[in-house]
């Protein structure tokens, strides 16, 4: 039996662990008051969290988490066990593959120790966010230092830090936007997470972030770590390998919480601006989720769907994420082997 010498620890947000509002609940805490999730003083953050948002919000996400669920259980967790299966089979014997959560199970800490107890020399940590944000691929580096941080034996770890315009992504996006009929569409969205402006600044190398309408748009030393222009470039990608020039598409920003200014504009508003122009038939890309979600199956094709045949428009659709698609896996093997040493992968 062959002893596997890497360990590759694929990660994603999370899922509460079923639809119920108390499971529901519990998870919506632990996210929130993560600190790289809702960055102010731990108390306001607390009374925040603990005394208004999770207390009024769960009962309605428990809702919409029961639109989402399947008869196997959470599409995220469900394409996660799927993709952790293919990647060991794609990466062999030599590598052991596991998946975790940043936010309930199967936890990091659960996950580091499955691969510390099978003896590998070295992990890889693949956070499953192509663009960069201390929310989201941050938080999980900081997680994962503060439990090796914590061990005996240190492990060599490897950080996957993004791959907004991996060519291998690009194509399983394309590929699957191929399946309808793009010449019907009147225009394109390219729907990414949001995340607070205020975010944006504390990243902002030179106080570059926002100082003008289009800082985001040209790729410079200054942004190239900034989450929103990272969503640019995966953007222009995209629509380059589909040939769809810029005057037909708009990148928007989903999932806002909160009244604070986040990164603008927001989907919800492109969607109204592009039927008041004349647009009835919409195709929406969400290229910052791997895997579809709640923010893709419910809110887009479901919530702003609704909305947009509300205001008079003929369809509005959502093109599937990468989910457990072949060729996902085997990018996925080439950004790791690109972490890795040469010695490694011979």
């Amino acid at each position: 039996m062959i002893r596997p010498k890497t360990g590759i620890l694929i990660v994603n947000l999370g899922t509460p662990d079923s639809p119920e509002p108390k499971d529901v609940y519990k998870y919506l805490q632990e996210f929130l008051l993560d600190p790289r999730v809702i960055d102010i003083a731990p108390i306001s953050r607390n009374l925040l969290v603990r005394g208004i948002i999770v207390p009024f919000r769960h009962k309605k996400s428990a809702k919409l988490y029961k639109k989402l669920w399947t008869p196997e259980g959470s599409p995220l967790k469900v394409y996660g066990y799927k993709v952790e299966k293919m990647l060991q089979e794609e990466m062999g014997p030599e590598f052991k593959v596991v998946l975790a959560m940043r936010y309930q199970s199967p936890s990091i800490e659960d996950g580091l120790d499955e691969l510390i107890k099978s003896g590998v020399d070295r992990i890889v940590v693949f956070p499953m966010f192509p663009q960069y944000a201390s929310a989201s691929t941050g938080s999980v580096h900081a997680k994962v230092l503060e439990i090796v941080s914590k061990y005996q034996i240190v492990p060599e770890l490897h950080l996957v830090h993004s791959y907004p315009e991996n060519p291998g992504m690009i194509n399983v996006f394309a590929d699957n936007a191929r399946q309808f009929n793009l010449d019907e569409y009147d225009h394109f969205l390219m729907s990414f997470h949001g995340i607070p402006q205020r975010q944006m600044r504390k990243a902002s190398i030179d106080n570059h972030c926002l100082q003008s309408d289009n800082c985001c748009q040209q790729v410079c030393d200054a942004n190239r770590f900034c989450y929103s222009a990272q969503c640019y470039r995966t953007a222009t990608a995209l629509t380059k390998e589909l040939g769809i020039p810029p005057e037909k598409y708009t990148v928007c920003f989903q999932s806002r919480l909160g009244n604070d200014p986040w990164i603008q504009p927001y989907t919800s508003e492109v969607i109204k601006e592009r039927y008041n122009a004349g647009d009835r038939k919409m195709l929406v890309f969400c290229p910052a989720f791997v895997s579809d979600c709640l923010e893709t199956t419910v809110e887009i094709s479901d919530e702003y769907h609704e909305e947009f045949i509300a205001l008079g428009g003929e369809k509005l659709d959502l093109v599937p994420s990468l989910n457990d698609n072949p060729e996902w896996v085997k990018a996925m093997k080439g950004i790791i082997f690109d972490h890795l040493p040469v010695r490694v992968q011979q």
